[in-house]
């Protein structure tokens, strides 16, 4: 913990690039790793994190959540699920940011259930791992964005 998060600029449903970077010094950014869009655990992950946005969506926080899906199917899943928070796909070069985050599983080709909150210094302050089956506990996930913001 401590170490500078790895910067990112990924494409998220829309299209639109969403900057790590850019959000140094104004938010914390939960960062969230899922392994595959439209799976049962990551549906009810996402669809409890859109539940409850307001705990990660604030005035000093934020929420993302990165897949190796491509964008279009990143936009059919938010579409069905209604999901409006940035889902970002790290499709190509394949993995590239959970790679740098420590997080690419390269048996199965998606990213491990992992979950990483960036203070607003840019630096990672918090992270948890859950198995791929094992949903993540977003009280915890709540709290620890908190902690930061």
């Amino acid at each position: 913990m401590g170490d500078p998060a790895p910067d990112f600029a990924l494409r998220d449903q829309h299209g639109a690039t969403f900057r790590l970077a850019d959000h140094v010094g104004e938010k914390s950014v939960l960062v969230v790793f899922y392994p595959f869009a439209f799976s049962g655990v990551c549906t009810g992950e996402l669809t409890g994190f859109r539940d409850r946005l307001g705990d990660f969506e604030t005035a000093t926080s934020t929420l993302v959540a990165i897949s190796c899906d491509p964008i279009y199917s990143q936009r059919a899943f938010a579409d069905r699920d209604g999901i409006f928070f940035p889902l970002l796909s790290d499709y190509w070069p394949h993995g590239a940011v959970a790679s740098a985050y420590g997080v690419f599983d390269g048996d199965q080709g998606c990213p491990t259930r992992s979950s990483f909150v960036v203070g607003k210094d840019g630096a990672i302050s918090w992270a948890i791992h859950n198995e791929l089956g094992e949903p993540r506990d977003l009280d915890v996930q709540a709290l620890q964005l908190a902690r930061t913001a």
